[in-house]
Order: C-alpha cells, then sequence, then structure tokens
C-alpha cells in the first residue's frame, strides 16, 4: 500500500495526461490505481467513476458515484461526485435528478465548505442552469447563469445581477 500523498500525486499526473490515452486504457490504469486502495475507499471509487465519465460511460460513473458518495466521500471530492453525479444523470435523461442534486448542494452554508469546495460554486450553479433547462424551466436557468457571470464582469455586474433575479418575477414576454 502506497502512502496517501504519492498516491494522490499519481493520480494527478494521470488525470493531467487523459487526452494521450485511448478510453479503455485510461479507464484501466484508474482501475490499477484505484486496486492500490481498499475496495470501500471512497476516493478511490470516486476517482472509477470519474474516469467512466470522462471517456464516455455515464451509466458506470453514476455506479461509481453514488458508491463514494454513500462510503462517505468527503471534501472537494465530494462535492465534484456531486456535480458530475448530476451532470451524468442529465445526460442519462434524469435531469430532474440532476435538479435535486444540485439545488441540495447549492443550499449548503458556505461556512460548511472549504475553500476548494466553495470555488466550485460556480459549477455547481453551471450544472444546476444546464439540468433545469432539460426540464424545462429555462427562466430559472438563465437566472442562475446570469447571476454566477455577474460577478465575473469587468462592469455591468450590479445591473446583470439584478436583472437575473428579475428573470424571476418577470412573466416571459412582458
Amino acid at each position: 500500500m502506497t502512502n496517501d500523498h504519492d498516491w494522490e500525486a499519481r493520480v494527478t499526473a494521470l488525470w493531467e495526461r487523459l487526452d494521450e490515452h485511448e478510453p479503455a486504457d485510461f479507464r484501466a490504469r484508474v482501475a490499477e490505481l484505484a486496486a492500490e486502495r481498499s475496495s470501500d475507499d471512497a476516493a478511490a471509487v470516486f476517482e472509477l467513476g470519474a474516469a467512466h465519465d470522462s471517456t464516455g460511460m455515464p451509466e458506470e460513473a453514476v455506479v461509481h458515484y453514488r458508491r463514494a458518495l454513500d462510503l462517505g466521500l468527503t471534501g472537494l471530492r465530494r462535492r465534484r461526485a456531486v456535480i458530475q453525479l448530476a451532470s451524468s444523470l442529465r445526460n442519462l435523461g434524469r435531469p430532474d435528478l440532476g435538479v435535486e442534486l444540485l439545488t441540495a448542494e447549492r443550499a449548503l452554508p458556505a461556512e460548511q465548505l472549504d475553500a476548494d469546495e466553495q470555488a466550485l460554486s460556480g459549477a455547481v450553479d453551471a450544472f444546476l442552469a444546464l439540468a433545469l433547462a432539460d426540464t424545462g424551466r429555462d427562466r430559472e436557468a438563465a437566472s442562475l447563469a446570469l447571476g454566477a457571470l455577474a460577478p465575473l464582469l469587468p462592469r455591468y455586474n450590479r445591473s446583470l445581477a439584478y436583472y437575473a433575479k428579475d428573470l424571476l418575477k418577470t412573466p416571459f414576454g412582458s
């Protein structure tokens, strides 16, 4: 068994070279790394899910993400797992489940999240906007996406943030 730092470094290095591998080869390499850990290691199970997800196998990814979360995945990987699970479910035709997951994730108090987890708040909003659009809730999706974009603009931040909220009040076509 290798130490955590070494294992994490090798996982990171492999992900940095994702595009250099054929999908099946990449999944096999991640599986080799995961096999170095116990079968109930949530981080290793998450990495298996992410490998399947990133190589076009969302059904398998969902199984791994759910298992990693059930095993008690924590921290940044937990937040990533929720985002990626919701995205995979959306891609599999279940955007409603993605909306549920990401709405709950978005509701977590900031003080419960570390800085790295908070840095993914925009990703939570972006993937929630996609799932909302797929469920026919276009105005909510646009509001959420514009609200996430507003702080990033060099100007018009306040106006855009106001209009994003206003989308939820103003009936379409008014």
